[in-house]
C-alpha cells in the first residue's frame, strides 16, 4: 500500500509577521509610514529639527505636483504651478499641528489648493476682477472640466449651475469673466494689406462725426446762461422737451403768438452772442 505524503508549505518569516495575508503587509507598511511621519513631525515640532522638516517636504512633493496638475489647463506653465504648490506644501508642514489628531494629507490638500487659487486670483488676471467673481470662475472652470470628462461633451450652464450650487446667471457671469485672464494688445496684427499689417486698433477705432459739435455745444451753453430766465425756459421747453408752441403757451399762460416771438428773439440773441 502506497503512502502519500502531503508537503505542507510553511509561511515565510515575513508573511508570518504580517499575519500570513497579502493585505497584512500593506497595512503594516501604511502603519509604519504614518508612524514615521508622526516621528518626523515630533522631531520638527519639539526640537526644531530642520532635517525632519526637509524630509517631510520631500516626502509629500508628489502630492503637491498632482494638485498642481489639476490647474494645468488655466494657461499657466506646469513648472510655475508646481512651485506654487510646493510653497503651499511648505506652509502646510509649518502650520500642521499633530496634536489635533488629523492626518497630514487632510490638512495639506486644502492648504495647497488655497495657495494655487490665490496664485490665480492675484497674478493671472489681466484686469481687476472682484475676488468673489474670481473664486466663482475657478469653481465653474473646475466643474466644466469635470463634467466634460463625465458627459463626453461640454455641459450646459444649467448643468454646471446644478453641480456647483449656483444660479445660471452666476455661472454665465463667471464664464464671461474668464475673458479677463488674457487681454489682446491694440497693436496686435489681425490681418494684412498689400504693404502693412492691420492691427486690432485699426479694426476697432472709427471717426466720430459729431466731434466738432462739442465746441459748439460749449459755446451755446455759455450763451444760454446769459439769457433772461423766461427766454431760457421757452427754449428749454421747445428744444429739450420738444413741446409745440401751443403746448408751451398752455404751460406758461401766454399766447401762442407771444411764444413764437420769444423763441425768435431768444434764437437771435444766442446767435449774436455766439458770433460776437
Amino acid at each position: 500500500m502506497r503512502t502519500q505524503t502531503i508537503a505542507t508549505r510553511r509561511p515565510s518569516p515575513t508573511a508570518a509577521r504580517h499575519g500570513g495575508h497579502p493585505n497584512g503587509r500593506a497595512r503594516c507598511d501604511a502603519a509604519a509610514k504614518e508612524t514615521s511621519e508622526a516621528t518626523l513631525f515630533a522631531r520638527y515640532r519639539r526640537n526644531g529639527d530642520r532635517a525632519a522638516r526637509a524630509e517631510l517636504i520631500e516626502r509629500f512633493l508628489p502630492l503637491a505636483r498632482r494638485l498642481a496638475a489639476r490647474y494645468q489647463g488655466g494657461g499657466e506653465p506646469l513648472d510655475d504651478l508646481a512651485q506654487v504648490a510646493s510653497l503651499g506644501l511648505v506652509k502646510a508642514v509649518d502650520g500642521f499641528d499633530p496634536s489635533r489628531g488629523l492626518r497630514f494629507s487632510s490638512y495639506a490638500v486644502p492648504t495647497i489648493l488655497g495657495e494655487l487659487r490665490r496664485h490665480f486670483r492675484n497674478t493671472t488676471w489681466s484686469i481687476h476682477v472682484p475676488r468673489g467673481i474670481q473664486e466663482r470662475t475657478l469653481r465653474v472652470n473646475d466643474a466644466v472640466d469635470y463634467l466634460s470628462t463625465q458627459l463626453g461633451h461640454s455641459p450646459s450652464p444649467q448643468v454646471v449651475a446644478d453641480e456647483v450650487g449656483m444660479t445660471v446667471e452666476e455661472v454665465l457671469e463667471a464664464m464671461e469673466a474668464r475673458a479677463a485672464h488674457e487681454t489682446a494688445s491694440l497693436d496686435s496684427p489681425v490681418g494684412w494689406t498689400d504693404d502693412s499689417a492691420v492691427t486690432l486698433g485699426d479694426s476697432l477705432g472709427r471717426e466720430d462725426n459729431r466731434y466738432e459739435l462739442v465746441e459748439d455745444s460749449m459755446t451755446v451753453n455759455r450763451v444760454l446762461r446769459m439769457l433772461p430766465e423766461r427766454q431760457r425756459l421757452i427754449l428749454h421747453l421747445r428744444f429739450a422737451e420738444d413741446l409745440t408752441q401751443r403746448e408751451i403757451a398752455e404751460r406758461t399762460g401766454i399766447s401762442q403768438m407771444h411764444v413764437s416771438r420769444l423763441i425768435r428773439q431768444a434764437l437771435e440773441d444766442v446767435r449774436e452772442r455766439a458770433v460776437g
